[in-house]
């Protein structure tokens, strides 16, 4: 027999030499194998208990690199509970800088019609649609098994009734003009360096763009225009640096734009206009 407290600890000290949040991750696993919330189990950690079934197993998962999110099956995105497992990126907390970009813009007014392109589990566009109550959405991705996950998390949520998803390429067929449009587009350069978490795990459709992490921004930017309502924007995600270039052909394809930095302070979400005599067109 031994306490939860002694349960977490020993696998943190397992979980400290490949986890940057080694007891967060203990903790996660253990109310897992518990069946129970993290909240449920801080509150009986000094609980004298046999091993709980499949603990071990979960922990084996986590120590061969299996994403935590995965491994519980879902992830928490702005205000939502989302399913997430192979074969669909996991929403990380800097994404939610497009959502609050859209938020700064439209203030208080609101978005009537919002695509998301690239809308893997949905984390974008259902968290957009959970803030704007009238809104409705269109989620395009090119992946079966991601648009699987995001009509799930639509159901799960509560806004199925608010939102269609598409198998596509982009905005290719699409003919109707949009008041926002959000976009996590593949960013990562194809030698980057990444953790074996993600690298192993999550899929390289979603994460990988070409030598300078710009190929899907050279594809998608110029399609933008053309799907924007007036007054509309569109706010992409960036990666550490990537701002200048991308703004760069945003221009390119007449468009302005404006950043803003995530917590960690980088330039996170790109939003970008059409320009008509200077102005938002």
């Amino acid at each position: 027999m031994t306490t939860f407290a002694q349960l977490v600890a020993e696998a943190a000290t397992r979980l400290a030499p490949m986890s940057d949040s080694p007891r967060l991750d203990a903790e996660l696993l253990l109310a897992h194998a518990l069946g129970v919330d993290r909240n449920r189990l801080l509150f009986d950690l000094g609980d004298d208990r046999p091993v709980p079934a499949g603990f071990e197993a979960l922990l084996a998962r986590r120590l061969a690199h299996e994403p935590i999110a995965y491994i519980l099956g879902e992830r928490d995105f702005w205000t939502l509970t989302l399913a997430v497992g192979p074969g669909v990126l996991i929403p990380r907390p800097d994404s939610e800088t497009l959502v609050e970009a859209a938020i700064a813009h439209f203030k208080d007014q609101a978005p009537s019609r919002i695509l998301d392109l690239g809308t893997g589990s949905g984390a974008l566009l259902l968290a957009c649609l959970d803030h704007w109550l009238q809104a409705t959405g269109l989620g395009i991705d090119a992946s079966a098994v991601a648009l699987d996950y995001a009509r799930a998390n639509a159901g799960r949520n509560g806004l199925a009734d608010r939102v269609e998803f598409r198998l596509g390429d982009w905005c290719a067929g699409l003919d109707a003009r949009f008041d926002l449009i959000l976009c996590n587009p593949p960013y990562v350069e194809a030698d980057a360096e990444l953790a074996p978490q993600v690298k192993a795990y999550e899929p390289a459709s979603a994460l990988f763009a070409g030598t300078e992490g710009l190929d899907d921004y050279r594809r998608l930017i110029p399609q933008l225009p053309a799907r924007l309502a007036p007054g509309g924007i569109a706010v992409l995600e960036l990666g550490a640096g990537q701002a200048p270039a991308v703004a760069a052909i945003a221009r390119q394809a007449g468009m302005g734009s404006w950043t803003r930095k995530d917590l960690g302070g980088h330039e996170r979400a790109l939003v970008l206009f059409t320009c008509i005599d200077g102005a938002i067109g």
